[in-house]
């Protein structure tokens, strides 16, 4: 939820990690033990030193001269055929681990520490440090980390609690759907969704705001609030200045813009939240001096039903907020777009929706769980393009072997989703969108760390559970209302790595209305 429930990116935004390829190595130089990590003979333990490695030099040649600087999910796939499923990467005195098989991703997540780390967010925490601003679920480490994960994990995570929210997502899908029906007005062709990108990042927004601040904030106006407007500047004027600030010595800051630029954005994103929750509080207050007992969504919960100061408040809500938003929106925009380049597939989606969905009957969280497809066709699509191509974590409790090599403790890990997605061993015809093969009555399913798009284990993502609702009750009415296709200006559409993967152009789609009568078609909205 907060940069779209990856809360989910929740815990999965860590800056560090997506820019970890460019700024701490690449290049490869073979060791004596070659490249074959897979198998180890029974009694030797290898170390890192007889990985193959990946150097700095190697790796700035590939994203500059050979073109992988946008495309660093392409080049995992790239480094796998070269160096196999684990190999170095190394910057200066540091070094990473890169893991590109399912099976030593599974093996390193079934050794994590008892608190997880991912890399560490410097440059978020450099700014709260600055402001006198409290750390949230992605920039907290240890045992705070775990206390207030804890805290947070309530009325979120659990399948029940998200459950309660699908009157509150259901408003917010129903004017996304009054949305849609006036921009198709507004085209020349009277069906047409523009930069559908922009539509989905709006409602994404507006719907994780509800949940947490239990307000709206106007992303689905016709004109949106100027605070408003000026909050979406702010997020986007953060991640625009993240890269650059992050690859550029400190002392740059004095002379060039981007630190500026960067601490100006989490300025208008803090102000923003701060307001909505100082708002919150004071509500909560003149119910308590009435007498009156305090009811609510999340952010009521977090201000009278836990122990959490007003300044771990701000920057928890903050950070929840940024990780939900892109999570939803650009796996609502790939899952679109698949379905309208497999015919077949969105009709199979379209007929289980009508046949749970009767008449006008608005879906709830419950009626979620009779539509196995629509929940396949979310999962294949983030197997497909998974929000965050990479992740890390640093394990700092113990020396620890993975896939017959030992590695000293405060090793950080890379790991590759990208690659180890598109494994044909896990998923044959890993480049083809078939979301029969998540299905349970299936004599065969994938491993289950083949795709982990919400992590796994206790630094699992916070918002899973919020993001899946989001993005199921919305898919599912827009596809029994529309029928959607990609517009053939558009032309092929491929992703890019913007440390979240995004489509690399504007992609806009043909919504055809569906013959039916209802009262939640356009000509009745």
């Amino acid at each position: 939820m907060a940069g779209r429930l990856a809360l989910c990116r929740t815990e999965t935004k860590a800056i560090h990690v997506f820019l970890h390829p460019i700024t701490a190595s690449l290049g490869i130089q073979r060791s004596a033990g070659g490249n074959s990590t897979a198998s180890v003979p029974s009694g030797s333990i290898r170390t890192e030193a007889d990985l193959p490695e990946v150097t700095f030099p190697t790796m700035l040649y590939r994203l500059v001269i050979q073109g992988y600087y946008n495309h660093m999910h392409e080049l995992q796939l790239y480094e796998k055929q070269l160096y196999g499923p684990m190999y170095k990467v190394r910057g200066g005195n540091k070094h990473t681990i890169a893991l590109n098989s399912v099976e030593l991703l599974e093996e390193l997540m079934r050794k994590d520490d008892k608190f997880p780390m991912r890399e560490d967010m410097a440059l978020w925490t450099e700014y709260r440090d600055m402001h006198g601003l409290g750390y949230g679920p992605l920039t907290e480490k240890g045992e705070k980390w775990y206390k207030l994960r804890s805290v947070l994990n309530k009325r979120m995570l659990h399948p029940k609690d998200s459950m309660k929210y699908d009157n509150m997502v259901n408003e917010v899908v129903t004017d996304f759907i009054k949305r849609i029906c006036h921009v198709r007005q507004m085209s020349s062709t009277g069906d047409l969704i523009p930069n559908m990108s922009k539509e989905l990042y709006h409602f994404s927004l507006e719907g994780i705001s509800r949940i947490l601040f239990e307000t709206r904030i106007g992303c689905l106006e016709n004109k949106i609030p100027t605070e408003t407007q000026n909050f979406i500047n702010s997020i986007t004027q953060m991640f625009n200045y993240t890269m650059a600030v992050a690859l550029l010595p400190k002392w740059t800051r004095n002379y060039l813009p981007f630190w500026r630029l960067l601490t100006s954005g989490w300025d208008g994103i803090f102000k923003f939240g701060s307001k909505l929750i100082d708002r919150k509080m004071e509500d909560i207050q003149k119910r308590l001096d009435a007498g009156q007992e305090v009811a609510g969504g999340y952010l009521s919960y977090l201000l009278s039903n836990t122990n959490m100061s007003e300044k771990d408040v701000y920057g928890s809500v903050t950070e929840l907020l940024l990780a939900g938003v892109d999570t939803t929106s650009n796996t609502m925009m790939w899952a679109l777009h698949l379905l309208s380049q497999d015919p077949k597939a969105q009709d199979t989606l379209y007929q289980e929706v009508n046949s749970v969905i009767k008449g006008d009957k608005i879906p709830t969280a419950e009626d979620i769980n009779r539509m196995p497809y629509l929940k396949a066709v979310i999962k294949e699509t983030l197997r497909m393009y998974p929000v965050l191509p990479v992740n890390a974590r640093l394990l700092s409790e113990k020396d620890v072997i993975i896939g017959g090599h030992l590695f000293p403790k405060k090793t950080t890990f890379i790991m590759h989703h990208y690659a180890i997605g598109r494994d044909e061993k896990i998923f044959p015809e890993p480049r083809v969108f078939k979301p029969e093969r998540w299905l349970r009555d299936r004599m065969e399913r994938p491993s289950p760390f083949g795709s982990i798009p919400f992590g796994f284990g206790v630094r699992g993502c916070l918002g899973k559970r919020i993001a899946e609702l989001e993005m199921h009750l919305a898919l599912a009415r827009i596809i029994k209302l529309f029928e959607v296709k990609l517009d053939p200006n558009v032309g092929e559409v491929k992703a890019l790595s913007r440390i979240v993967l995004v489509a690399d152009k504007t992609v806009n789609f043909h919504f055809l209305e569906r013959k039916q009568v209802t009262t939640e078609s356009c000509s009745e909205l």
